[in-house]
């Protein structure tokens, strides 16, 4: 299948004109992009069906690089406060096997050793594929120049000052070259950086990964589940102090366009620059997004019968976006680097963000999850 993905037409008034028109007028930037840019793409879904085990009863660190989540019932979703989403209702009751997780995110180093092994490029390695774009937009939309039509990806660019938090094109541009290797686009590199979160990877990429490296993606269920570290009522993973330098990679300033930097880490961090959580695992808040296996559909809580306990959920069946309800999306998990208490507050365990499966940025990354056999 052609996996080819919809450019970031934010240079093209056009575009953006149909874009914007499929967005509810009445999202706040809170309840709509969070740090995401918003897209339209192709989409495709990837089964897994391998069996579970829950023969364990305590979390062991099982290799440098996996952690042994053990089996349980937890309270999934937000409970009420000034973060919460209407996405992230209503809380209900998930059973979890056993399963194990990556320690923390997927780095360069390990990403470069699977291209390595088989050759595979990327989705911002390749250029878009009109055609196939054009499926998706309204008759007689006009082609872009062959100039946006090339190998790019979005990468953050702070404006001198104040914007709307609702002009998500004040923050993000599209930049030809910009790609796992080069994730400010050419002329950067990822050179000494291979303890750093691979980025500019889009959800079909992730899965490829996965799928050589005998492992797959989380389920939404099954991330929040590994972020909460064992403890329900925590609204972070590291408990319910509020975010600080010190407990996370996140956005210190008012965002988009001053940071303080308190953290030190201007963009992304080497992974295990912070504390991990109750269950030994590094950066499931801020540093960068994580892919997850599932679908998103804004009321996907919703459709949990209440009073019951479901059973390792797979996630909804098909996707749902009021904000762009043409665009299949995926769910993405954790925060990254340019999350805030202001903005979005995605590092919250319950927090969830989506983003269509053929796009990268220089904040999404992923971690894997392996079934005990």
């Amino acid at each position: 299948m052609n996996k080819s993905r919809f450019v970031f037409f934010s240079v093209l008034t056009t575009l953006m004109i149909v874009l914007t028109a499929c967005r509810q007028k009445n999202q706040t930037s809170a309840d709509a992009t969070c740090c995401m840019p918003a897209n339209t793409s192709r989409f495709a879904a990837v089964a897994d069906t391998l069996l579970l085990s829950s023969a364990i009863d305590s979390t062991t660190i099982l290799s440098d690089q996996m952690v042994l989540i053990p089996g349980g019932t937890f309270e999934m979703g937000a409970r009420e406060n000034r973060f919460s989403r209407p996405d992230e209702f209503p809380v209900h009751k998930v059973k979890i096997d056993s399963f194990l997780i990556d320690k923390h995110p997927v780095t360069n180093a390990e990403f470069r050793a699977f291209i390595e092994a088989t050759g595979y490029i990327t989705t911002a390695e390749k250029a878009p594929d009109w055609e196939e774009i054009r499926k998706q937009l309204p008759p007689g939309t006009p082609r872009p120049h062959d100039s946006i039509l090339v190998a790019a990806s979005m990468v953050f660019s702070a404006p001198e000052g104040r914007v709307s938090l609702n002009d998500y094109h004040s923050w993000w541009r599209w930049v030809p070259g910009a790609n796992w290797k080069h994730p400010f686009g050419p002329g950067s590199s990822i050179e000494g950086k291979d303890d750093y979160p691979v980025v500019h990877v889009s959800w079909f990429d992730a899965a490829a990964y996965a799928e050589w490296a005998g492992k797959r993606l989380p389920t939404e269920a099954e991330w929040e589940y590994a972020a909460r570290g064992g403890m329900d009522h925590f609204v972070y993973p590291w408990g319910n102090d509020p975010v600080a330098p010190n407990l996370a990679n996140y956005w210190q300033g008012e965002f988009p366009y001053l940071d303080l930097n308190e953290d030190g880490f201007p963009a992304t961090a080497p992974v295990g620059s912070f504390q991990p959580n109750g269950f030994g695992l590094y950066d499931m808040a801020g540093n960068v997004w994580e892919w997850t296996a599932d679908w998103y559909h804004h009321d996907y809580y919703q459709t949990f019968p209440k009073n019951q306990i479901a059973d390792n959920p797979q996630g909804p069946s098909r996707s749902h976006d009021p904000m762009e309800p043409g665009v299949p999306k995926k769910s993405i998990r954790g925060g990254s680097f340019l999350c805030n208490d202001s903005y979005c507050a995605g590092y919250r365990a319950s927090s969830r963000m989506k983003s269509s499966p053929d796009t990268g940025t220089m904040h999404i990354g992923f971690r894997c999850v392996k079934n005990l056999r």
